[in-house]
């Protein structure tokens, strides 16, 4: 017998149109806002640390940026508990709440100068609260999609999920270019960098609007069933945490590679000067959002366990040769096809990526199952990924990066492996015996199911 999670009757395709919209601009908020601190870091850096060298205050902001990745798993399993027993809409909603506050602290807070050691302090509480808002809304976000997504449309729904992550990264780095080109670089340092944070929380109150009239999902039974949202109620579903916890180890660690560290990789393996890489990279994630909705429809028609295991196969198979080849080539549109032949193998993942954690858990437990497993890969492989391939740098073996990245898909693509047929058994599309069927061959699990 089915589950089935949906609300049907408030789901008729103008409202959920709609819900779908409120989902997904406020994802794109939040990871522009999440984004224009390292945008502007340049800029403001000297206005809430010591005086010194640059490098050293960019390293400072860079450490407060690195604060955020670690404070999603707490995100994750905060407002997995809320949006299993109060709502997806509540949490939400205050998770916008939160990105929007920490946006507006940024945006007025005094410098170093005015305020002293407070200054440095505020700037690591602002990046706190966004980082709980990030990992807040990853988990609910994709949970809300996934349950208000038409039958058979599952993952081109949930494709919109990156594709507004992807956004807002160039709305932030657009938003940045367009001040660049208004202002001058005094102007910028002295008060510019505060536009783009006020910019950011304005727009959060927007999607506060759109999101007070999205249908709630989760019924009122699941809120208050036995061990909805907890960690104990999570971890009866121990195999589903594990394919979450493999799943994302591989897809973010390749995702950060491809985008995040190689605008870095580009200057500094390659020799691009920034102008190029910026542009390089411009082009690419343009191209990589509008690859979003068309794997997701790919993903419908052959399976989220087929896509899985391109994704994961092709990434073990090219991402070495692919990697090399961007470091030896000195021509920008040689560059740019590699780098975009490497998203594309990233659009296998990142359109089905919240779907796939979806399908593993009864609604009970979902939001929760998807943000707080996911959130610790996240931060364990994707929030280090820049950093382990420096470490290797340093240490005159770059390559080794390389081979890192292609051994942890090795762990993604067994865990697609082991993954059953979640048309048949997920507990959104199937039947919801997840644990019963994980690593077992479909002929077993046929057996088995007969047997029972």
């Amino acid at each position: 017998m089915l589950h089935i999670d949906q609300a049907v009757d408030s789901t008729r395709p103008p409202n959920r149109i709609r819900a779908i919209v409120g989902a997904c601009s406020g994802n794109l908020v939040e990871w522009y806002d999440f984004f224009i601190y390292a945008y502007t870091a340049i800029y403001f850096a000297a206005s809430f640390f010591p005086k010194g060298d640059t490098t050293t205050q960019l390293l400072a902001t860079a450490g407060v940026f690195a604060v955020g990745f670690f404070m999603r798993p707490l995100g994750g399993w905060i407002f997995g508990w809320v949006a299993d027993t109060r709502g997806r809409k509540v949490s939400m909603i205050i998770s916008v709440f939160m990105m929007c506050g920490g946006s507006l602290l940024i945006a007025v807070m005094p410098t170093y100068e005015t305020a002293g050691i407070a200054a440095p302090v505020m700037l690591v509480v602002a990046r706190l609260i966004q980082g709980l808002s990030v990992g807040a809304e990853y988990g609910t976000g994709a949970t809300y999609i996934s349950e208000i997504a038409t039958p058979g449309r599952l993952c081109f729904y949930g494709s919109f999920q990156y594709f507004t992550i992807i956004a807002g990264q160039l709305l932030a780095l657009f938003t940045v270019v367009i001040l660049q080109q208004t202002l001058s670089d005094e102007q910028l340092r002295d008060w510019g960098w505060r536009i783009p944070f006020f910019i950011g929380a304005a727009s959060a109150v927007v999607v506060v609007y759109l999101r007070r009239s999205m249908h709630e999902t989760a019924t009122h039974k699941d809120m208050h069933r036995k061990g909805a949202g907890s960690l104990r109620g999570l971890f009866k579903h121990k195999r589903a945490v594990a394919l979450v916890i493999a799943f994302t180890i591989g897809g973010s660690l390749y995702f950060y590679t491809f985008t995040t560290y190689m605008q870095k990789f580009l200057v500094i393996s390659a020799g691009f000067d920034a102008a190029t890489v910026s542009f390089i990279m411009t082009c690419a994630l343009i191209g990589f959002m509008l690859c979003q909705p068309l794997f997701g429809l790919l993903a419908d028609r052959i399976g989220i366990k087929a896509h899985m295991l391109m994704f994961s196969g092709l990434g073990i198979l090219l991402v070495i040769p692919l990697l090399m080849a961007i470091r030896s080539t000195h021509d920008p549109f040689v560059a740019f096809a590699l780098v975009f032949a490497g998203l594309v193998i990233a659009s296998l993942y990142t359109p089905i990526a919240g779907i796939v954690k979806a399908e593993l858990f009864p609604p009970a437990v979902r939001a929760l199952g998807v943000g707080f497993p996911y959130a610790i890969g996240n931060a364990a492989f994707g929030g280090t990924a820049e950093y382990v391939a420096l470490s290797f740098r340093a240490e005159g073996a770059e390559t080794y990066f390389f081979f890192y990245v292609a051994a942890v898909l090795c762990v993604t693509f067994i865990a697609s492996l082991l993954m059953p047929h979640l048309g048949r058994h997920g507990y959104i599309s199937g039947d919801g015996n997840i644990e019963e069927n994980t690593g077992r061959h479909p002929r077993e699990a046929q057996a088995a199911k007969a047997s029972t």
